[in-house]
């Protein structure tokens, strides 16, 4: 009933204005022709001419319809600057809330159908800085005020802001057009309104609100940092807190350009990363696929054997691979660098103040200009009853503690089925262990597609992994006939038995022990920041895991690049993260690799899409290396080339991902992947494939069909 009770006045307007072409008295020549009279009008009843003029031009603004320029223009003629500005000002605030209101009810509930999503970030934006948005917008008449009104209405800004916002923001320009308009007979063209000091007038306008937000930011800046005393010099540029992945780079960036840098880390450089995720797992993950290939060697042609597998041996190896790599992440490269690196606990004390405690004993206090906060995260431990009865390890712990073993556990609980559940889940399955994965989702790896995740949990029941999905864990205990892990399915509990539990069902940024609760940096379950990846404070910035909202190395290593430029030079020009592009992988066997939408996520958002689909099996180099099992499948806007997301499972697929993160990134579609030459026979071919597969359900059907007949013309 809304809607038809906008819809129909609406219609009736735009008919009658387009009809009986009313659009010949909003003209420029029509207004002077008729000038005299209408002063006449104005002389007799200026009331009426004041009631009616305000009407019209309220509804010309309303509905949208050319012509709220020539009526600036005529009030400045018929009332002056002083009674025009006033009549235009309120008249054009009612007639764009009217079109605001119209887009709102009319168009809002459909477009937000079709772009929820995207819809919801310009909401956070303006729920932020939407009146400021807005007031920019009316003082720049670059920007047509029809548009910015139908525009505004498919946002979240009340009626209440808009309108007074508007008020005020096409304020200055309204002087301008009626002042404009007091001298209409010098003006020969619309053209003629825009001359130099116009332009320049309005330039000026435009500029005012980006000098009007700095100034605003260095007023808030001035509360924010009021309590606190600046030093008068600094002894750093920059202290880093934290040595992983976005440490060691905005220490790196910040050594590069000269700056004066300290690193500060409490434990092991090279943070989680080096030390006890993404290098030992994947050493791990490699001996692991080695003794299941010798197991199922007839695959390959040769004979079937059981490994031998020693342990201690195995996780040597692993605890050898991460010293091999230390050096790239050491001291001393870094210190040669030019990196000045402190073994200690920092703690910040003030907004350009550090105190720091090294491990040696000593305490130093260093004043900087701006800090980094790269702290991390750390396993999240469950609250479950009875836990710390028995023996529990996490991602964190398990590479010490089961270096010491001569034999892999014969039983295994891994309680969660993310990406590090599954990978650790098989990799000591293939070892020897027998493996219970218990998730209470209804499937492992729920952040992947259905079927990419089929896959995964259909090789693990092969390799005989006992996964265990839609179960909850109830209970820890530990009886003198073992230890057990109690959990409940459906209502009915029952019990599992294991010699260690491996937890990995998360991990949490660390948010505590270096002084964010002194300070007041609001956190929630990451420290807060905003698109700069600036805290509370503008000089003190986040990344990485402490920062979100992905925790992964190469997304800690990118924020780094943000915090560490903007940091340093924030005072020139600061630059917005960039989370557009993010790449992922699970390193199970099969790899599952993606970038951007799942198909998943493009239905629940309800983004129109197409997928095209190429299996492995049918892929030359997959066949020779006996590696067929998986997929690529690409989505895409329906009728076109441009990649939404893709999904790879199958060897290697956090290689062959890297194709497509790059298209993503520099907007290339799938015809310029299938038009790249890929050496054959490669994995890498595949990519080209899908894209072939994705050509093949767009070919010209019609055209073919006349492409045919010309061909069966020549052959007589």
């Amino acid at each position: 009933m809304k809607r038809l009770l906008i819809l129909i006045p609406l219609a009736a307007i735009a008919f009658a204005f387009f009809y009986f072409d009313l659009g010949q008295y909003l003209t420029l020549d029509a207004l002077k022709a008729r000038q005299a009279d209408f002063a006449d009008y104005y002389r007799q009843s200026p009331a009426l001419v004041i009631g009616a003029f305000f009407l019209i031009y309220v509804g010309v603004a309303g509905a949208s319809l050319p012509g709220a320029a020539i009526l600036t223009l005529a009030a400045g003629a018929l009332f002056g600057l002083v009674v025009g500005t006033v009549i235009v000002s309120f008249a054009s605030s009612i007639g764009a809330t009217l079109a605001f209101f119209a887009s709102r009810y009319l168009f809002r509930d459909a477009v937000r159908a079709r772009f929820g999503d995207r819809l919801r970030a310009i909401d956070e934006g303006v729920a932020r800085d939407g009146a400021f948005y807005l007031f920019t917008l009316r003082l720049v008449p670059a920007f047509p005020f029809f548009l910015v009104n139908l525009l505004m209405g498919l946002t979240a800004i009340r009626a209440i802001t808009f309108y007074f916002v508007s008020q005020l923001g096409m304020f200055a320009g309204t002087v301008v057009f009626v002042n404009a308009g007091t001298q209409l007979a010098q003006i020969e063209t619309l053209a003629g309104i825009a001359s130099p000091g116009l332009i320049a007038s309005f330039v000026a306008l435009g500029i005012f609100p980006w000098i009007a937000r700095a100034i605003v930011g260095w007023v808030k800046a001035r509360q924010v940092y009021a309590k606190w005393q600046r030093p008068k010099r600094y002894d750093r540029n920059l202290v880093v807190i934290g040595a992983g992945a976005g440490g060691l780079v905005s220490a790196y960036i910040a050594a590069t350009v000269k700056a004066k840098v300290t690193l500060v880390e409490a434990h092991k450089m090279g943070g989680d990363c080096l030390n006890y995720g993404c290098v030992p797992s994947k050493a791990l993950i490699r001996s692991a696929k080695v003794a299941h290939q010798i197991r199922h060697a007839s695959h390959y042609g040769l004979t079937d054997s059981s490994p031998a597998v020693p342990f201690r041996t195995v996780m040597a190896r692993v605890h050898q691979v991460i010293a091999d790599i230390e050096p790239h992440d050491s001291i001393e490269r870094y210190t040669g660098l030019g990196v000045e690196v402190v073994q200690g606990y920092a703690t910040i004390v003030d907004p350009w103040t550090v105190t720091i405690k090294g491990n040696d004993g000593s305490e130093q206090r260093l004043t900087t200009r701006s800090i980094v906060i790269a702290a991390g995260g750390a396993p999240f431990v469950p609250p479950i009853p009875g836990l710390d009865t028995v023996d529990y390890v996490t991602s964190d712990t398990m590479w010490e503690r089961f270096a010491t073993l001569d034999s892999v556990p014969a039983r295994l609980v891994v309680l969660g089925g993310g990406p590090i559940g599954c990978e650790l889940a098989q990799s000591f399955s293939r070892l020897g262990a027998h493996v219970t994965q218990v998730e209470m989702a209804s499937r492992i790896m729920a952040r992947e597609d259905a079927d990419a995740a089929a896959v995964v949990e259909a090789r693990f029941r092969e390799e005989g992994i006992d996964v265990r999905t839609s179960t909850l864990a109830v209970r820890c205990e530990r009886r003198a006939d073992g230890q057990f892990l109690i959990v409940e399915v459906d209502g009915e509990t029952s019990e599992i038995g294991f010699d260690y539990l491996i937890l990995a069902v998360g991990r949490a940024a660390r948010l505590t022990g270096y002084g964010l609760e002194t300070l007041g940096i609001e956190t929630d379950k990451t420290v807060i920041t905003n698109e700069y990846l600036q805290t509370l404070y503008p000089n003190i910035y986040a990344a990485g895991d402490v920062a979100g909202p992905y925790q992964f190395t190469h997304v800690a290593a990118h924020q780094a690049w943000y915090a560490a430029v903007n940091a340093l030079f924030g005072r020139f020009r600061k630059f917005k993260a960039d989370y557009r592009v993010i790449p992922w992988a699970t390193f199970t066997d099969p790899e599952v690799a993606r970038v951007g939408l799942s198909e998943d996520e493009a239905k629940a958002k309800g983004v129109p899409y197409e997928v095209a689909t190429y299996p492995l099996h049918e892929l030359d180099r997959a066949i020779a290396d006996g590696a067929t099992t998986g997929f690529i499948k690409v989505l895409t806007p329906p009728g076109k080339d441009s990649i939404l997301g893709v999904t790879i499972v199958g060897e290697h697929a956090g290689d062959l991902l890297a194709e497509y993160v790059l298209a993503m990134k520099h907007g290339l579609g799938l015809n310029k992947l299938l038009g790249t030459i890929h050496t054959y026979p490669t994995l890498a071919e595949a990519n080209k494939y899908v894209a072939g597969e994705w050509k093949r359900a767009h070919a010209p059907q019609g055209v073919l069909r006349w492409v045919e007949r010309y061909h069966a013309w020549m052959r007589g």
